[in-house]
């Protein structure tokens, strides 16, 4: 049924959408499920050009049967920061606000390391208090920090007391983060109004690119002069 697990029948329409050439999208529609389920399944059961579907459900059931046998992970643990907020209600936020993010593009171990920095009262933490909260590898927090760093939302910071560095969100996080939307948006404006020049304006093709460019160009300058609208009407707009 919609919203429940995905059954062998379900596995066989997918592995015959893809065969036929059909985007996830559509097989997703044909099922009555998201996107995003179907994306997942296809991607951890040999991607779209070495899906089966009676191999993925035979890995289905084995993940099931581990999950029953092995011990219940321990949660999210970020930092409650004050008496007055409870600690799992916290945990709780934090693996829904990784899951959005997740479902938006975001790889999933940077999503936990965001969600984990975003929500202490310090704005910051060691690779030792990740690997504690999050309960994984240190060199999964490291692949992790060195992509937030690529998209200046975390920076590093030498702490000398504990000799160790710390990974510092700002509060412009977001601010950034949509800046750096508004320059992809312009990069793709670019290259479309590019391509209307290429295929000429006049022809369907170039009339498509011509009008991508205008729209992705526009929705990148309202971004840009939304955001600076609300920093200056708040304080001064970050550097």
């Amino acid at each position: 049924m919609p919203g429940g697990r995905l059954t062998q029948q379900d596995r066989r329409r997918i592995a015959t959408g893809l065969a036929e050439g059909l985007g996830y999208g559509e097989i997703a529609r044909g099922l009555g499920r998201p996107t995003s389920t179907v994306t997942r399944e296809i991607a951890r059961n040999g991607g779209p050009s070495g899906y089966q579907a009676e191999r993925a459900q035979r890995a289905t059931a084995r993940r099931s049967r581990r999950s029953r046998t092995a011990p219940a992970p321990r949660p999210t643990a970020p930092d409650p920061g004050g008496a007055d907020r409870n600690p799992a209600a916290v945990g709780e936020f934090v693996d829904r606000l990784a899951e959005l993010l997740v479902h938006i593009g975001m790889p999933r171990m940077v999503a936990r390391v965001l969600g984990c920095l975003y929500v202490t009262d310090e704005g910051s933490l060691t690779s030792g208090d990740l690997v504690r909260r999050l309960q994984v590898s240190p060199a999964a927090v490291s692949k992790a920090i060195g992509y937030l760093e690529g998209q200046a939302l975390v920076r590093r910071e030498r702490d000398d007391r504990q000799r160790r560095e710390r990974y510092v969100i700002d509060g412009d996080i977001w601010y950034r983060a949509l800046l750096a939307s508004a320059e992809r948006n312009a990069m793709l404006a670019g290259v479309t109004r590019h391509g209307a020049e290429l295929l000429g304006p006049a022809t369907p093709a170039g009339a498509r690119m011509d009008d991508a460019s205008a729209l992705l160009d526009r929705i990148g300058q309202d971004i840009v002069r939304s955001v600076r609208q609300w920093y200056e009407e708040r304080g001064p707009v970050p550097s």
